[in-house]
């Protein structure tokens, strides 16, 4: 078994790496502050290639495995988990329309992504419906110039941002099996941002579809197939969020580390302690864990193996993780860890969303669950 990356991944993680380092970190709090990417920073991503990751060469990307996807969000969100979603976005959005989409529409939407010139947001949760994602309300009517749709999606990461969306909205029967995706553009439609404990600058909120215009050409797959569609791309999805929150948490990690080696009490670095030393060395081993696991998802994605089993137990236990190991930094540092002025309070705020993005614990539980022991067997 060969766990190490290749020289081209190595070389990927050491660029975003320096490029997170240089025009993201430095920019964190106050971007936290503000509530807003700093002006300039979509279109430094964009030069820099991070939309274009998961984009088939083709259409102007760099056509990307999962795991160097992975290595991608796990560098920017050591930098500032905020400025991941569009990234993730991109990958998601980009890897549905390029297995569903047609020849035409993929030449229609695909070179966007992958420029930034199309910064894209996945509509499907509701305020009434988030795990329950299948009942959604939002309706499609069709007419002769094609689609409307009306209702409303909340807790849409990069709404502040978004040109185009990934809409789904209710085309036929009740159930997944009536529920349709369109891909277009989001000029006009009504939106109003969250105030949010954290991630506060990626511009989560909502949308208000009020009779939204959508062409025929532009809606993604077959009628009534777009809410499977999208739940085959969380098998992916689920794994780099799961990274997304290791990176969070190790990152906090090292900074305790830092400084249990800095600081002094009693004569001695407080490291020498075991109080101290311990839980770090238990926090660094689980998260450690949630980190294989998370590529073990992506790696078999990329072999064309089934990533759900693994993917879905990243996704409920690497946030939690994660979100324990910043509490423990904080702990570990004091009235440092405290203050909003130190290295890891906000990221403690902005490792909490991920419990809740994409999937809670109890739904991915499910999905473990009905894998060890079958349908029938299962809750």
């Amino acid at each position: 078994m060969n766990l190490d990356f290749t020289p081209q991944q190595e070389t990927l993680a050491k660029r975003v790496r320096e490029f997170a380092a240089d025009r993201i970190a430095p920019f964190r709090a106050e971007s936290d502050r503000r509530a807003e990417y700093r002006p300039g920073l979509l279109a430094e991503m964009a030069a820099e290639g991070l939309f274009s990751v998961r984009v088939p060469e083709e259409f102007g990307g760099q056509g990307l495995d999962a795991v160097s996807t992975g290595i991608v969000l796990e560098e920017l969100a050591a930098a500032d988990l905020s400025v991941c979603y569009p990234v993730l976005n991109a990958a998601l959005v980009g890897g549905v329309l390029a297995s569903n989409g047609s020849p035409a529409q993929l030449a229609r939407w695909l070179p966007g992504i992958a420029a930034g010139t199309s910064i894209v947001a996945l509509g499907l949760t509701e305020a009434g419906h988030g795990t329950d994602a299948a009942a959604i309300e939002t309706v499609a009517e069709h007419s002769t110039d094609g689609w409307r749709l009306t209702g409303e999606k909340t807790s849409i990461m990069a709404t502040a941002y978004a040109t185009h969306g990934l809409l789904f909205a209710r085309t036929g029967e009740a159930g997944a099996r009536g529920v349709s995706a369109f891909y277009t553009p989001l000029h006009g439609v009504r939106r109003e941002l969250h105030t949010d404990l954290g991630c506060r600058s990626g511009g989560r909120g909502r949308f208000t579809l009020d009779g939204l215009r959508v062409a025929d050409e532009d809606l993604v797959g077959r009628p009534g197939a777009g809410f499977v569609e999208v739940m085959r791309g969380f098998g992916v999805s689920r794994a780099l969020i799961s990274l997304m929150a290791v990176a969070v948490g190790q990152a906090a990690l090292d900074e305790a580390m830092a400084h249990a080696g800095r600081r002094e009490a009693f004569g001695r670095p407080i490291g020498k302690f075991q109080s101290v030393a311990f839980p770090l060395v238990e926090h660094a081993t689980m998260l450690h864990a949630a980190r294989l696991v998370s590529y073990e998802a992506l790696a078999a994605a990329d072999a064309g193996r089934d990533p759900r089993l693994p993917a879905n137990m990243a996704k409920w236990w690497a946030p939690k993780a994660a979100m324990e190991a910043v509490h423990q930094s904080l702990l570990t540092m004091g009235h440092l860890g405290w203050s909003e002025d130190g290295p890891v309070a906000q990221r403690l705020r902005d490792v909490i969303g991920l419990q809740l993005a994409d999937g809670t614990a109890a739904a991915t539980k499910l999905v473990v669950a009905r894998h060890l022991l079958g349908r029938e067997a299962a809750p």
